[in-house]
């Protein structure tokens, strides 16, 4: 089914005044998709999984956490996918587009996998294994595999962990081969941030939508497929004025202006869409309001921003 090699690019993120549905905007725009993370552990929340749930809004959903190393095979050999499954169930019922997270990963392992010495050859075998268990069990549901997530550092270079410390570079081909021997139909993707732009952004620092639309370019002239993946953009004081709140808008046009600038951008996906369940106060203190709804489930200008961009491309599409 996919024929090229893939990248997910994660970033944090317009303007007219058009408000519509983000998914069937950008549809209508030339994308594949609008998306949203999913969390498992608000799947008994009606209201936020009503929205989540609304194809018109959101085309395709991402586990949040429930794929995760830690969730699925937290003792060796021991798969559990009580968790890894909601979020796909969820996608199935609704017709929407499921991309898979994650396989390879420094963050969220067991200890059993970071906290002992492995020979290269069993390091090998235990992600073999594991990435064998995971995409088969969820083989023909994944349309995208997040297959290897932050191998770069913040600097740039390579990241410390157990796989890049045992294995050097070569747990990126292993982790890629194992995923496509478990699932040659799915897409394998390279995910990570920092790529010029700054993963999960800050309001009033986002670059602009020609610089993000060059930095995609150079990842799609390599002839892969690029996307943002993990798309957010907090406040650094809280509240947000008004003024915050619309200069936050700008920026998440430009970051969606930039994937429908570039042919090789398939999709959008927002890292939740609530602020009610962000991630954001809990990683970064004193900081939030990153989303494109309010905790109380009401559109934020972002969302008109975004909307718009999406309409003024939809209406300009052949």
């Amino acid at each position: 089914m996919h024929t090229r090699s893939l990248l997910a690019i994660l970033a944090t993120a317009g303007p007219a005044v058009v408000e519509a549905q983000l998914n069937s905007l950008a549809r209508a725009a030339g994308l594949e998709y609008f998306g949203t993370a999913l969390g498992e552990g608000q799947t008994g929340d009606s209201q936020y999984m009503s929205i989540a749930s609304d194809t018109d809004e959101f085309g395709q959903l991402t586990p949040e956490n429930g794929q995760k190393w830690d969730s699925v095979e937290p003792n060796q050999g021991q798969f559990n996918y009580d968790n890894g499954d909601i979020v796909p169930n969820v996608a199935a019922r609704n017709g929407q587009i499921l991309r898979c997270h994650t396989l390879t990963w420094h963050s969220q392992l067991p200890s059993w996998v970071s906290s002992r010495s492995w020979s290269r050859e069993e390091l090998q075998s235990v992600i073999e294994v594991h990435i064998a268990n995971v995409v088969g069990h969820y083989k023909g549901k994944c349309y995208h595999w997040d297959v290897v997530n932050e191998a770069a550092d913040d600097s740039g270079g390579w990241r410390s962990s157990v796989f890049y410390n045992t294995l050097g570079t070569d747990f990126l081909p292993i982790s890629f081969n194992a995923a496509k021997a478990a699932d040659p139909d799915a897409g394998l993707w390279y995910n990570d941030y920092n790529l010029e732009m700054r993963g999960h952004l800050i309001v009033g620092t986002t670059p602009t939508r020609e610089q993000l639309a060059d930095t995609l370019r150079r990842f799609t002239a390599l002839g892969v497929d690029v996307a943002y993946t993990e798309l957010d953009i907090r406040h650094e004081s809280m509240p947000p004025s008004d003024q915050a709140l619309a200069t936050q808008g700008d920026d998440y046009a430009n970051v969606v202006g930039s994937c429908l600038d570039v042919g090789g951008c398939v999709g959008v996906t927002v890292w939740g869409y609530t602020d009610k369940y962000s991630w954001i106060p809990g990683t970064f203190p004193g900081t939030g309001a990153a989303l494109l709804w309010d905790e109380n489930f009401n559109k934020k200008p972002a969302y008109t921003s975004v909307s718009s961009v999406l309409a003024a491309a939809a209406t300009a599409a052949p």
